[in-house]
């Protein structure tokens, strides 16, 4: 095979210890280092001493991303892989031969980089994702404290649809403080749950003792914190999203996708859609488009693939929205595909929203509403044809006129 790069290195990456193998046109040197910052420091000056051009390691776990921060730095082209990409052969498996089989594919061109962002978007893409698992965790709480109420024989679930909210809010207080008279604490009912004090009474009678209070007590405080925690990363957020607000707007206008799930997709592939080839490229990395798996002419299952795992529950959740949505095409979608089951089309229309959020951050254009027939409208002789043949076979004799 033809070399390509004439001095490159493959790096073995643990998570203490990292073994570098680097090929010269007369040579090899394998060497290993800590991974400490100072030992690091020391490997890229070794680096540079072999005048070593391209670098590749395998992305495992997290401890790839101390190496490329400081290789990045450098005037070196760091390539971070897939490790399904390049498996050795089994058997013959140690850090140094690991180390050498990656970097004589990098020699040979044999290796293709994964997406990496520059250092402000893993920034805002780490700040994303924390608010994301905050307000995970704050979902999570919410249904501790049902479950607290559960066990104190407390239905308020039962009656008000937030349990949580102004009127929840205060009840649980109140509780928590020692009101046990089911009488006054509907009485604390705001808005139109005041039309369900009958049914509150009924609900709030319970047998809430010392433990559950102190539970909820606990609960709420940690509720309180993590609102607290979500609203200082939202006014974070909405500062280093201030260059991208044209893009925002772009995307709010997609049925399905709001301003937090705009912000989310931003940080995940960025504004520039230079680095994926096509829609369909872009798709396959978030883990959107359908396997290809056949073998002796038969198609076996057409699952999806892994990819980024974060755009990809973005974007279901978003589908999810979508569907919920009135005379839109994404609705039409979500509804025409859903009695193949639920799951699949929500992956469907995620695939079609990211198709158009790529499309939209190419042109630079608003979307674009096709209409809830326009699937049928495309295919309409073949509806008609297709309820024609049901008619016949039930004994009618079908004549199809187009109106006026």
């Amino acid at each position: 095979m033809d070399v390509v790069y004439e001095r490159c290195c493959g790096l073995d990456v643990h998570k203490k210890t990292v073994v570098g193998c680097v090929l010269m046109p007369e040579t090899k040197e394998v060497r290993s280092f800590s991974t400490m910052t100072e030992d690091l420091l020391e490997m890229s000056d070794w680096l540079r001493k072999h005048g070593c051009t391209h670098v590749a390691m395998e992305s495992t776990a997290s401890f790839w991303k101390p190496i490329y921060n400081l290789l990045e730095a450098e005037d070196l082209q760091v390539l971070v892989v897939n490790a399904k990409h390049m498996k050795n052969v089994p058997g013959r498996k140690t850090d140094v031969k690991d180390a050498e089989w990656i970097a004589g594919l990098l020699r040979h061109g044999l290796l293709e980089a994964s997406y990496i962002p520059d250092r402000g978007q893993r920034e805002l893409r780490e700040l994303i994702r924390y608010r994301r698992s905050l307000i995970d965790e704050r979902a999570r709480e919410v249904n501790r404290v049902q479950k607290v109420l559960e066990g104190a024989n407390i239905k308020l679930s039962s009656v008000a649809s937030n349990t949580l909210g102004k009127s929840g809010r205060a009840m649980l207080e109140a509780m928590i403080q020692g009101e046990q008279n089911s009488e006054a604490l509907s009485g604390l009912a705001k808005g139109r749950l005041k039309a369900k004090k009958d049914d509150l009474q009924k609900a709030l009678h319970g047998l809430m003792g010392d433990h559950q209070r102190m539970m909820l007590a606990t609960q709420l405080r940690h509720i309180d914190y993590l609102d607290e925690e979500i609203a200082r990363l939202d006014d974070e957020v909405k500062k280093r999203m201030l260059p991208f607000e044209e893009d925002l707007e772009l995307l709010d206008t997609i049925p399905g996708v709001g301003r937090r799930t705009a912000e989310q997709v931003l940080a995940e592939i960025g504004t520039n859609m230079d680095q994926f080839p096509s829609a369909a490229h872009l798709c396959s990395w978030a883990g959107l488009a359908p396997g290809n798996n056949e073998s002796a002419g038969k198609r076996k299952s057409g699952k999806t693939r892994k990819g980024n795992q974060k755009l990809r529950a973005t974007l279901v959740e978003a589908a999810r929205a979508a569907a919920r949505t009135k005379n839109t095409y994404l609705s039409a979608q979500y509804h025409r595909i859903a009695r193949k089951g639920k799951n699949r089309a929500a992956v469907a229309v995620a695939h079609s929203i990211l198709t158009i959020v790529y499309h939209m951050l190419r042109r630079r254009q608003p979307y674009i509403e096709l209409g809830a027939t326009y699937y049928e409208t495309r295919k309409k002789d073949a509806y008609v044809k297709q309820t024609v043949r049901k008619l016949q076979s039930l004994g009618f004799e079908v004549v199809v006129k187009p109106v006026a």
